[in-house]
């Protein structure tokens, strides 16, 4: 019976943990593949001779942006991506999307000693950046997604509320984009995604951590700390049921 009470334990332990990194907001796994891996710079990059082995595992680039057709807002910010997401909250509870927009621009990433294409299309979500977040009453929102609300509500009821969730990244960032180190046709060094994409950030490192480690941190402490004492219950399940056999 212990063993089958220490392993219970864990699972509810373990459920627990990971429905409170769920819900603090957190993105641990993402957090971990950019602190993890190796930085290099542009031109780091480039100088590898085509004979040279190129990094096993995805790396860390710092570089500039250069971009010959941007995005152009109404603002006049000039993009190499911009994400929007809108949302509704149901009287059921729960948010409902009512718009998911991706546009981005393929850019250079580059420092003094040369550049590497990219392509944000293929970039992971969400991106690393400050979000703009707005939030108010549905009636607030403009004439354009009066059909999107009239198909919610005659599904679900009318929405109480709504919120617009917006991420961009400038041509004046400086970044860090987590990439795959490939050759191309030519035997030329080359950034390709990895797997999930690429992660692209606009801040610094430390701020894309604490960003990443979302807007509750003790949340994300708390479910942390609720998956690793689930492994340790289920680690003495195991060595429970090793010494019950070694009896037997």
């Amino acid at each position: 019976m212990l063993p089958a009470g220490l392993a219970l334990g864990g699972v509810l332990l373990l459920g627990l943990g990971l429905a409170l990194v769920r819900r603090s907001g957190a993105r641990p796994t993402i957090a971990r593949r950019l602190a993890g891996a190796r930085q290099l710079r542009v031109g780091e990059l480039l100088d590898l001779a085509p004979g040279d082995p190129l990094p096993r595992r995805p790396v860390r680039v710092l570089g500039r942006i250069r971009c010959a057709e941007p995005i152009v807002t109404s603002q006049d910010d000039r993009l190499i991506a911009f994400h929007r997401d809108v949302e509704v909250a149901m009287p059921g509870g729960g948010w409902r999307s009512i718009e998911r927009l991706r546009e981005t621009r393929s850019f250079e990433l580059w420092d003094h000693d040369g550049s590497l294409q990219v392509d944000p299309a293929q970039a992971a979500e969400p991106l690393i950046v400050l979000p703009h977040v707005w939030s108010g009453s549905v009636e607030a929102l403009d004439e354009t997604y009066v059909p999107a609300l009239a198909r919610v509500t005659a599904e679900q009821g009318p929405p109480a509320r709504a919120r617009a969730t917006t991420r961009m990244v400038s041509i004046i960032d400086r970044l860090l984009v987590l990439a795959t180190v490939i050759r191309d046709a030519e035997e030329r060094v080359a950034l390709a995604p990895p797997r999930g994409g690429y992660v692209v950030s606009a801040l610094e490192l430390d701020d894309a951590m604490r960003l990443l480690g979302g807007p509750q941190p003790r949340l994300m402490l708390a479910g942390t700390a609720s998956v690793a004492l689930s492994v340790v219950l289920f680690a003495a399940a195991l060595l429970a049921v090793v010494a019950w056999l070694a009896a037997a």
